[in-house]
């Protein structure tokens, strides 16, 4: 798999031959996810993150968009609802990885340093993948 962050594009290859591409949102400037060479060493369908989410008040209205466990308080009454992330493929022991989620503005970063990838396009690249397959993400 390689991600070239000026373009926001991911590129998966079997071999040298292309089987797909998607455009991705990566880390905005504070978030930026790491150019390196990784390695997928977690997959899971079903994963929430442990660190953002929103709150919500009783009626379920969204009170903090980007709320973060032990930055923002919940109100009394309110829920901390911590963000999902299907189709999560880890890279980093530091939480970076690629899975389904919001692309705001194609061709723009937009996570706090994940790859999100278009629901679509997310569980085909999750069954096209293994533990151990390599991903390089570029500048």
């Amino acid at each position: 798999i390689r991600i070239n962050l000026g373009s926001q594009r991911l590129t998966a290859l079997r071999g040298q031959r292309e089987i797909g591409w998607c455009v991705v949102a990566t880390g905005i400037p504070g978030h930026s996810t790491p150019a390196g060479s990784y390695r997928i060493t977690e997959k899971v369908v079903d994963k929430y993150s442990t660190i953002y989410g929103v709150i919500k008040n009783p009626e379920g209205i969204t009170i903090n968009k980007d709320a973060r466990v032990g930055r923002d308080r919940v109100p009394a009454g309110c829920e901390f609802v911590h963000a999902p992330m299907p189709y999560w493929q880890r890279l980093t022991n530091s939480g970076i990885g690629m899975h389904a989620g919001p692309i705001p503005k194609p061709g723009e970063p937009a996570s706090h340093g994940c790859i999100r990838m278009p629901r679509e396009f997310a569980p085909l690249l999750f069954d096209a993948t293994t533990l151990g397959t390599p991903v390089t993400i570029t500048r």
